[in-house]
């Protein structure tokens, strides 16, 4: 006899919940257990002086206080690593396209991957119960896993489109100040970190892009590398090319000044020729709301009390 027979789907979706919601609450506390309670370390400090060393120990483990949950989401995302080292460099790119340069972000993503997946057998089985492997039902299933499984990815994509968008609306500003700090005196670096001292409050990204560009600068990396790896971690078309002229200018002894006003030029006709498109596009976009929606709406407003009038006068007639 069949099990789903005997049990509807009314009285399983309830037991269903409460498994998934308890399992995943005992998960949750076994992973974060592993720290010790506040009272014990009060009395530990009391009974034992610590050191500075130990002390700034302390402090920084208070302050990760989820570290036993990101261990818990790395270890779960293993399954899942890539095999291959292209995979590998193409999911930390994508990462650090999104603002994520940690080295345990991948480890992360993948675990939340995992458990995104494990979340959707839930309604897998509330899915089977309802409509079985109908038509209906196999649509459903396949909805609910791929949105299982694939929940995380459409979250990072919009994440890294949002930054790039950040990114390419703030660079024109950026760029100006550049070329201003640059043609004034000041060499790349120096501009650089004015740059991010002047535009912190309203580009924070590429303020922060820049930072970190001019820190490597400043702990001895050659400059070659540190612009390539700017235009990588962005993934902004613009950013790129930005740091290809850079790099070409300081191999070849050109005049940064002058690659920075060309690329300055070059970036502001092709957001023109970007705005002068989207322009020419709008005509196109409006056909359809203006044939589902406008149209039908005048055509009532015009054509009805004359098609009440035709009417009434054949009733009469």
């Amino acid at each position: 006899m069949d099990l789903f027979a005997l049990v509807s789907a009314d009285d399983l979706l309830p037991v269903v919940v409460f498994v998934g919601f308890m399992a995943g609450t005992f998960w949750l506390l076994s992973a974060i257990s592993n720290r010790n309670s506040q009272a014990e370390d009060r009395l530990d400090r009391i009974g034992r002086p610590k050191s500075l060393v130990d002390l700034e120990m302390s402090q920084a483990e208070s302050r990760n206080r989820f570290a036993g949950l990101k261990d818990a989401i790395t270890s779960l995302g293993a399954s899942m690593e890539p095999q291959s080292e292209l995979e590998k460099n193409s999911l930390r790119v994508k990462l650090a396209n999104a603002g994520f340069r940690s080295e345990a972000a991948p480890g992360i993503f993948l675990g939340i991957r995992v458990f995104c997946l494990g979340c959707a057998v839930p309604g897998l089985i509330f899915v089977y119960c309802m409509f079985g492997f109908s038509s209906m039902g196999l649509l459903l299933l396949a909805g609910v896993l791929g949105l299982g499984l694939y929940f995380p990815v459409i979250g990072l994509n919009h994440l890294k489109k949002t930054r790039q968008m950040e990114i390419f609306l703030t660079l024109p500003d950026g760029l100006d100040l550049l070329v201003v700090c640059v043609e004034s005196g000041l060499g790349l670096d120096a501009a650089m970190r004015k740059v991010t001292d002047e535009m912190k409050g309203h580009a924070k990204v590429l303020t922060e892009e820049f930072a970190l560009a001019n820190l490597q600068l400043q702990m001895g990396r050659p400059r070659r590398e540190v612009l390539h790896d700017l235009g990588v971690r962005t993934g902004v078309d613009d950013v790129r090319s930005l740091a290809a002229i850079l790099i070409q200018a300081d191999r070849f002894g050109s005049s940064i000044a002058q690659a920075l006003r060309v690329q300055s030029d070059s970036m502001r006709v092709r957001r023109r020729q970007i705005a002068e498109e989207k322009a020419a596009k709008t005509a196109v976009k409006l056909i359809f709301p203006l044939v589902l929606f406008i149209f039908p709406a005048i055509f009532v407003v015009l054509c009805g009390p004359a098609a009440i009038q035709i009417q009434r006068n054949l009733l009469k007639g």
